[in-house]
């Protein structure tokens, strides 16, 4: 089953396999998967999303299994939810709805749609994964809020995070960028999200125009993706 849905592996030695599998076991028995809108969950849909999950962690020594993380629930397709617009002086939930391909809760609870998540497998090079992205929001919740940068070792590395994401996310706000998508610009959160989706499937580009910050995110992650072939 991982071999099916999980190509970003394929550069993974034997001990980075070895682990990958340890996380995938122990992420299964832990978290708990729920069917929404009558899906029914399969063996293969839990591995095909624990693999994708708990291979960002594989390179990052002995941090935690998502400690905010309890339920996955998965809908067959894109499921509709509010639409928050962020003001200045605080969130307004509009009446409109908008269409997910996944989202990820403060409070214990990451959301996906199945037909995105096999898009996102079939597609390995196209930058878009929401697996990948969802749980880039629970790694950057383990520092205590949900604000672009997850919890660093220490005090030098996590200025130079500061200094190098905040640049980079105000570059992409104001001009765009060829290899990251517009999403990016929206927040810093979903700047560290959409470059966490961009760093494992379009590692050579990111690292061609972002040099600095592919150099933060290999040492965040233990992992080079620019040196294996998917």
């Amino acid at each position: 089953m991982l071999d099916r849905s999980l190509p970003w592996a394929r550069g993974l030695d034997t001990a980075g396999r070895m682990r990958l599998e340890g996380l995938v076991r122990a992420f299964l028995k832990k978290k708990r998967f729920e069917g929404c809108a009558g899906l029914f969950v399969t063996d293969e849909m839990r591995v095909t999303i624990a693999g994708q999950a708990c291979f960002l962690l594989v390179g990052r020594g002995n941090g935690g299994l998502y400690p905010v993380l309890r339920t996955v629930l998965l809908y067959p397709d894109a499921f509709v939810s509010p639409a928050v617009e962020h003001l200045e002086d605080g969130p307004i939930v509009s009446e409109e709805l908008d269409e997910r391909a996944g989202e990820s809760w403060s409070f214990g609870t990451v959301i996906l749609s199945w037909a995105d998540v096999l898009e996102g497998v079939e597609s390995p090079n196209d930058g878009y994964n929401p697996v990948f992205h969802e749980f880039a929001h629970q790694l950057d919740l383990e520092s205590g809020a949900e604000e672009g940068m997850p919890g660093l070792p220490d005090r030098s590395a996590a200025e130079a995070w500061r200094r190098v994401m905040t640049r980079e996310y105000n570059s992409v706000a104001a001009r765009g960028d060829r290899v990251l998508d517009e999403y990016a610009g929206t927040s810093p959160a979903e700047f560290f999200a959409v470059g966490t989706e961009t760093f494992f499937e379009r590692p050579a580009a990111l690292k061609r125009l972002h040099p600095e910050m592919y150099g933060l995110l290999r040492d965040y992650y233990g992992q080079d993706p620019s040196r294996a072939r998917v």
